[in-house]
């Protein structure tokens, strides 16, 4: 696994002593794959089911002690797939309904009410499990669920690294503006094209002399895992409880 240090990424991860913050990182990923498979296996007419989801989803966020500014904020990751389905009650086929001057599909209605519901869910719940697992702890549960070391390492490095590419492309802007360039107008922008090029042949070069500083070192593909804690029964039946929920809510409706 990777080490990273406790500064990597502290914005995602939310300090706190909640019994959600207290739950094993492999029982939380866990659980999250199994709501998400709930959620994504729901049909889009099954409205109840939707609604007990999101009860389950409200209840974990104030389990974990969450601001919901925080939440709202995070959520506008998912604002692409909320553009793209506004637009489907104008765009779909079939019957039509009346909204005042609007002409809506039916069918583009639940569609949109599909997007909306599973991505906002699906969302959320990733939220949660990041919000309240330091990144290496989610590592280190990657690997106890048995998940290839390569996909372990690349995810490592990510994390670890992105900060650093973020903070290099902001001291290269900083510099670029000191100089006078601050360009206003989309044809002004072609010296932040070169400034991207030149950030991707640094961050490969830089990339390299990591590799080769880290096998001079013995490093043969896998890193030693660090000592968070493995889930116990009680880990488990916490991260389960509202995959399960929802399971059972799918199925009940599902049997009518």
């Amino acid at each position: 696994m990777i080490q990273l240090d406790s500064t990597t990424h502290r914005h995602l991860h939310v300090h706190g002593t909640s019994p959600v913050h207290s739950v094993a990182a492999e029982a939380k990923l866990a659980g999250l794959f199994l709501f998400v498979i709930a959620v994504a296996v729901t049909p889009r007419t099954w409205v109840p089911v939707f609604v007990v989801d999101a009860v389950l989803v409200a209840a974990t966020v104030r389990c974990a002690r969450l601001r919901p500014g925080l939440m709202m904020r995070r959520l506008a990751a998912v604002t692409p797939f909320v553009a793209f389905a506004i637009a489907l009650p104008f765009l779909g086929d079939g019957a039509t309904t009346d909204l005042g001057p609007l002409t809506l599909s039916i069918d583009g209605v639940w569609a949109t009410w599909n997007i909306l519901a599973k991505a906002t869910l699906g969302a959320t719940a990733s939220i949660i499990v990041t919000a309240t697992t330091p990144i290496p702890d989610l590592l280190g549960g990657l690997s106890r669920l048995r998940a290839p070391a390569t996909i372990i390492g690349i995810i490592g490095f990510m994390f670890r690294y992105l900060d650093l590419i973020v903070e290099e492309l902001g001291r290269m802007r900083r510099s670029m503006v000191s100089r006078g360039y601050d360009p206003r107008w989309l044809w002004q922008a072609r010296p932040i094209a070169s400034s991207a090029g030149t950030l991707f042949v640094r961050t490969y070069e830089r990339g390299e002399r990591v590799h080769d500083a880290m096998a001079a070192r013995g490093y043969t593909g896998t890193m030693p895992e660090l000592g968070s804690p493995r889930a116990e029964r009680a880990d488990w039946l916490v991260a389960l409880a509202p995959a399960c929920i929802a399971i059972v809510a799918l199925a009940v409706v599902g049997l009518r």
